[in-house]
This record gives structure tokens, C-alpha cells and sequence, in this order.
């Protein structure tokens, strides 16, 4: 490759598959953008990594540019494969992890139990010391009894030690005292305190966040290094990103010292770029709806802004209040529903789909591969949607024997044919995921009717105008790198960090505006400071800034949108209007009651070389040729339909086509139910007017 030419690839390891697309940008500036997908292969996700960079063809040592996203983080939470942690905290501290809060969700269960901490009793120990909630130092710290607590630890076998003061969000000079102590006395040891994950309040919410935080660390840290060894071994020389839960990229150093901010990352990227797509077709108001192998994941877009959150929970259910994790994630609602979801009928002969998934291996019983429970992707090969001559891009052909005795069992047990079964189980998947959707639209607010839907992944096609039709959602867009574009959204990131301190300030207070300022200056100061020392460009730096009110003395808050520059005093009034708005939408209703902001956020971003997308040539074909053949599909509500069947990567822009039809492209499937008018537009995209259609 010529001095001249520009590679950039960006590759999300999934439940099921890893997914790439690469962007290749010839010396005449011709763009290329390719796509490749492969098993994902747990435990050694690295080992997927480097296999869909050889089903590419591509050279790492050519790449430029190389981001990552991985579900890492969270499978060593969920299913508690981290490192032997322990707690260290201020004297008197040691019992929060277990008292926790009181938001059990099944209330009237008198045999609830609250999640089982991390961290057991006998490996948390307190030391003497005292912050004030203003950040005044109280007592002093005594290391007097750290090294046999240290020792005690090291018997034990500890990997990782959370460190989590009270009060430290507001002066964070003990933590790093104690870090400090720790890392003098046992070298060897991971350490993570609060002040370098969160500087927010809530101190249960503080010290669980560290807690996993320290967890992961000895797992995320081998996995970066396998990886980052492996690519450099074939050569890499390019920068190195890690997708973070936020929306944006970050540095491997970062990403090694502070995991638990990739709890989120694939699904983010999906979020990321919905948006930027959004932005490009002309559609702020989007709802992405991104279905894989395992789940299906949702989030919402008004006026083209992404929504972060800091109350982020890990396994929450039913019947579990799970566990907080205070970083910055999009806001974002993921249910066990996917391509591998598993069909089970209950003791009652009630149907049931997910959350239990085939997962990657053995797959779905059509995969061949030793499955036997039928999935929702066999149900949609069952019902024609799917062509079992084409599965999987035409790389497997679909065990349709298996398929048929599957749903044959399934059948049997709820008294009613194959073919019903099938149609079963596509309604109940398809209504779990109207649920999810309603979460992140109608819950926040929202009416649904208002916005675009962006489907993709490898289910988002089959699904997304069934959605759309029960939500009265008018038109989906179905993206070109629909398959893999999460790992397309990484393509069209910055480098983001976000900043977020716990302050209180009145807004009738005549200082309030000199406190704004006062406090966004620090934090972005901070945020330069940083970038600085890891070579980035000072002027390349761009910041957001928002603020997080309630009325006074509430406990829950909204985030507003604040300018830039200095916050003049004429503003005060201008951010409590604003504020007024956002909390109405999301809680019905207004107070005429004292404002104040109890919470700065700071996000700041540098461009590290985003995909620039280019409309795309036209041959002239006509729609006509891109037809492969027609063939009967069940749309279960309407019924059987002759649907016409073309080939996606034959698709066109300004081509038009009216349902039923199904569009096979080599990584999805698309199901355009009758009536429904599409078109292409000029990037390759999908759009679908969903209104006069039906299921």
C-alpha cells in the first residue's frame, strides 16, 4: 500500500458473530468500504478478531486506523468470571455493598434476596479517615493498618482492590493517597479507586462501580494485550481504539486502566451510528433497533441528540435489582431476543421465545450443528422468509429436516401444526420487541409515530416493519451495512471522554452564573490536560456541555443541554425554562418550585478521522434485473403472499419497489411486508413507508 492510500477498520465481537467493515481509500480518494463476518470465538474473542481480518484479505500492517468493540466487560460480570476482588473503604463503611438500596423490584416477594455482592464480607476492610460532604478534610487517613490488611489480601489470593471513600467525589485526595500506599506496598496488585471512574455522589453506587471496575481489570487487561499483541505480530502499526460505552473511542491505555467504560461498547456503536446516519439522510428523530444472534438491543435519538445516562444497571430483572454501574452509557434497552433465541413452552403450554439463545455454537437447529430447539431464526426459515438455499449468504444450507422435527416438538406440546408454531413464535418475538421499544420511546416521553426506525444487524430487517406497523411507526430505513453496522458506527466516531462532577447550586443563587463557569472551566481544563498528554491536538479538542437539574430536593434529575462560551447572567433564566420543558416531557408534569443543578457534564471529543459517506454511482439497471425469483412467504397476519424476491447487493440508487418482497443480501434479510412502498437512496440505503402496509 502507497503512502498515499488510507485504511480504516473497525470490528465488534458479538454473542454470536464478529462482525468488520473496513473503509480503503485509494491515492485518486476512491472509497471502498467492505464488510466481513465470522463466528465469534469465546474465550479467545482475539482469535475471531484475527480471523474475519483474514476472511477480508486485508493486511494489518497496511491499516491506519484500527477500532474495536467487544462484549468482554460484560460477560465477565454476568457471568462472574473476574478477577478475586476486594474492598477497601472508610472505617464503618464496610456493610454498603450489602445494604445496597430498597429498589427491589418484585415488592411482594417475601422471600426476595438482595443480589449477592462481589466482593464477600470477609475480603472488605475499612480504614480510619474522614471527608466532609463538602470535600473538608475531617480526619486524616491511618495507614497504620494497611500492610496486614495487604497481607491478608495476598494470602487470600486477591488479583484486584476497589478503593472507595466517603464523601471522595467531592475531594479525592485520600483515594490517591491511598492508591499511592497501596501500589508502594504491593506493586503487583490491580488498583482502582472511585475518583478515577466517577466523580458523582450516591456511595453505594460509588463503591460498586469501583468494585466491578476492579473486577474486570486483570480480564480486560489480558484481553487488550492479546489483542494488541496479536495485531502487531501481523504487523499493525496504526493507532489502536477501543469503543466505550459512551458513544465514542478511546486509547487502549485509557480503555486498560478504566474498563468497566466498555460495559456497552458494541451496542453503543450501533446507537452512534444511527445517529450519524440519521443526520446524513436527513432524520434526527430516529429509533435504532439493532437485532443479532442473542438480543435485541433499542435506543432513541431526539433532534439528533444521543441521550447518555449514569445509572446503568448490570442484571437487572424481574426478580433481581441487579447491579449499578456509574459510568457514562447510552441510554439503551436490551432484552435476551435475537436470531438464537430459543422457543420453550411452559408447565401451563404457554409459548415462551429468549431469553435463553443457541448462541453461536451450536446455533440455531438450521445451523447443522447439534442444535434441537427451535429458534426464531427457524421459524422464519419455516415461514419462506428466510431462503434455506441462501442461508447465511449462501455459506450454509439450512438443515430444513432438522428445522421441520424441531418445530414438529414444539407443536406437539401446544397441540397445533408446524406451521402455527412457527407463526407463534414470530409473534411473541416480535412483541417482546415492541415492549423493549416502548421502553425507550413511550417511557421517556416519546410517541413513537414521531420518529424513523433504523433497523439492522442481522435481524433487524426481518423484523423492523412488523415493529414499525404496531407502533405506527411511518417509515424504516434499512442501512447499506445493515449486517455489521455496529462496527460501521465505529468508523464515524471521535475520540469522546466524559467529565461529570457532583455540585449543588441554586439557580436564584446571584452567583449561580460564576459557579457554571467556574465549574465547566475546571472540567474541561481537565479534559485538555489529558488529551494533551496523550498527544492529541489541543485545537482538534471540541466540548458539549450539559447540566443535570431538578427541582429542589428531589432525588431524580434530567440532564438539559447548556451553550458553550461563558454563561451570562441572562441565561439563568433561559436554562431554567429549558429545564422546565425536558422535565415535563419526561414526567408529565411541571412544579412551580426553586431549580438546581446538582451535576456537570462535560463531553469532549477530537476527531480521529470519521468516515465521510459517498453517494453511491448508478449503473442504470433496472429494477427488473435484480430480480432472482418469486416465491410464497408467510406474513403470518396477512397470511400466505407470493412475494417477489430481489437481490440486495444488485440494488440501486433511486430504484423502487412495492411489497411483498423480500431483499437477500449476503448478511440480511429484509421482509417488506404487502403495500409497503420502498426506494433506494443515493448511499444504498433502504427506505420503507410503512403506512397502507400490513403484517
Amino acid at each position: 500500500m502507497s503512502s498515499s492510500e488510507v485504511l480504516r477498520i473497525a470490528t465488534d465481537v458479538g454473542g454470536t458473530f464478529t462482525d468488520l467493515v473496513y473503509l480503503h481509500i485509494s491515492p485518486k480518494g476512491e472509497q471502498q468500504i467492505g464488510t466481513a463476518k465470522s463466528d465469534t470465538t469465546p474465550p479467545d474473542y482475539e482469535k475471531g478478531v484475527m480471523k474475519v481480518l483474514g476472511q477480508a484479505d486485508l493486511d494489518p500492517s497496511a491499516v491506519d486506523f484500527f477500532a474495536h468493540g467487544t462484549t468482554v466487560i460484560i460477560n465477565a460480570l454476568t457471568e462472574r468470571k473476574g478477577a478475586k476482588t476486594a474492598l477497601i473503604t472508610t472505617e464503618g463503611f464496610r456493610d454498603i455493598l450489602e445494604i445496597a438500596r430498597g429498589n427491589r423490584p418484585d415488592f411482594f416477594n417475601l422471600e426476595y434476596k438482595k443480589p449477592k455482592p462481589f466482593v464477600p464480607r470477609y475480603l472488605r476492610r475499612e480504614i480510619p479517615g474522614r471527608m466532609s460532604y463538602k470535600g473538608e478534610e475531617l480526619k486524616p487517613l491511618d495507614f497504620s493498618g494497611l500492610p496486614a490488611i495487604l497481607d491478608d489480601f495476598k494470602a487470600d489470593g486477591v488479583e484486584a482492590i476497589a478503593l472507595c471513600f466517603l464523601n471522595s467525589y467531592a475531594n479525592s485526595k485520600h483515594e490517591e493517597e491511598a492508591v499511592q500506599k497501596v501500589q508502594e506496598l504491593w506493586p503487583e496488585v490491580a488498583v482502582v479507586a472511585s475518583y478515577q471512574i466517577t466523580r458523582e455522589w450516591r456511595e453505594y453506587e460509588r463503591t460498586n462501580t469501583a468494585v466491578l471496575s476492579a473486577y474486570v481489570q486483570p480480564v480486560a487487561r489480558h484481553y487488550l494485550d492479546r489483542l494488541h499483541r496479536s495485531l502487531t505480530e501481523k504487523g499493525m502499526k496504526g493507532s489502536i481504539y477501543i469503543m466505550q460505552s459512551n458513544c465514542g473511542v478511546d486509547t487502549v491505555k485509557s480503555a486498560r486502566e478504566i474498563p468497566i467504560t466498555m460495559i456497552e461498547s458494541g451496542p453503543a456503536s450501533g446507537v452512534w451510528g444511527t445517529a450519524a446516519l440519521g443526520q446524513i439522510i436527513g432524520e434526527e428523530n430516529v429509533i435504532a433497533l439493532d437485532i443479532g444472534g442473542t438480543t435485541a438491543k433499542c435506543g432513541l435519538i431526539s433532534d439528533g441528540h444521543i441521550k447518555i445516562n449514569t445509572d446503568y444497571m448490570v442484571g437487572r430483572s424481574q426478580t433481581s435489582a441487579g447491579y449499578p454501574v456509574m459510568v457514562p452509557v447510552v441510554d439503551l434497552v436490551e432484552i435476551g431476543n435475537g436470531g438464537g433465541s430459543i422457543a420453550w413452552v411452559d408447565e401451563f403450554q404457554k409459548l415462551h421465545v429468549g431469553p435463553q439463545s443457541a448462541g453461536a455454537l451450536p446455533g440455531p437447529v438450521s445451523y447443522g450443528k447439534g442444535g434441537r430447539d427451535a429458534t426464531t431464526t427457524d421459524a422464519n426459515l419455516e415461514l419462506g422468509r428466510i431462503n434455506p438455499n441462501y442461508f447465511c449468504g449462501g455459506t450454509i444450507t439450512a438443515d430444513m429436516d432438522a428445522v421441520g422435527k424441531s418445530l414438529d416438538t414444539l407443536a406437539k406440546k401446544l397441540g397445533t401444526s408446524r406451521k402455527e408454531a412457527a407463526r407463534g413464535i414470530v409473534r411473541i418475538a416480535n412483541n417482546n420487541m415492541v415492549n423493549t421499544l416502548k421502553l425507550v420511546s413511550v417511557n421517556r416521553g416519546h410517541d413513537p409515530r414521531d420518529f424513523t426506525m433504523i433497523a439492522f444487524g442481522g435481524g433487524g430487517g426481518m423484523h423492523g416493519c412488523a415493529l414499525a406497523v404496531e407502533l405506527g411507526i411511518k417509515k424504516v430505513v434499512i442501512p447499506k451495512q445493515s449486517a455489521v453496522f455496529s462496527a460501521w458506527g465505529m468508523l464515524m466516531s471521535d475520540l469522546r471522554r466524559d467529565y461529570i462532577q457532583t455540585r449543588i447550586i441554586e439557580l436564584d443563587d446571584p452567583k449561580a452564573s460564576e459557579h457554571l463557569n467556574e465549574s465547566f472551566g475546571a472540567l474541561e481544563k481537565q479534559a485538555l490536560d489529558e488529551f494533551t498528554r496523550e498527544s492529541v491536538d489541543p485545537s482538534k479538542v471540541e466540548f458539549l456541555r450539559y447540566g443535570r437539574f431538578r427541582y429542589q430536593n428531589q432525588a431524580h434529575s434530567v440532564e438539559v443541554a447548556l451553550p458553550d462560551g461563558t454563561v451570562e447572567e441572562a441565561l439563568i433564566q433561559e436554562i431554567a425554562d429549558n429545564f422546565h420543558q425536558v422535565y415535563e416531557r419526561e414526567y408529565t408534569y411541571r412544579l412551580d418550585a426553586p431549580v438546581e443543578l446538582v451535576g456537570f457534564h462535560v463531553v469532549a471529543s477530537a476527531d480521529v478521522g470519521k468516515l465521510t459517506l459517498e453517494e453511491l454511482p448508478a449503473s442504470g439497471r433496472k429494477i427488473k434485473d435484480t430480480i432472482k425469483e418469486r416465491r410464497k412467504v408467510d406474513y403470518t397476519d396477512a397470511g400466505e403472499q407470493e412475494a417477489v424476491i430481489y437481490d440486495g447487493s444488485l440494488l440501486e440508487p433511486g430504484m423502487r419497489f412495492t411489497g411483498p418482497a423480500i431483499v437477500e443480501d449476503p448478511g440480511d434479510t429484509i421482509v417488506v411486508m404487502p403495500g409497503m412502498q420502498c426506494h433506494v437512496d443515493e448511499y444504498g440505503n433502504i427506505h420503507i413507508q410503512t403506512q397502507g402496509g400490513t403484517r
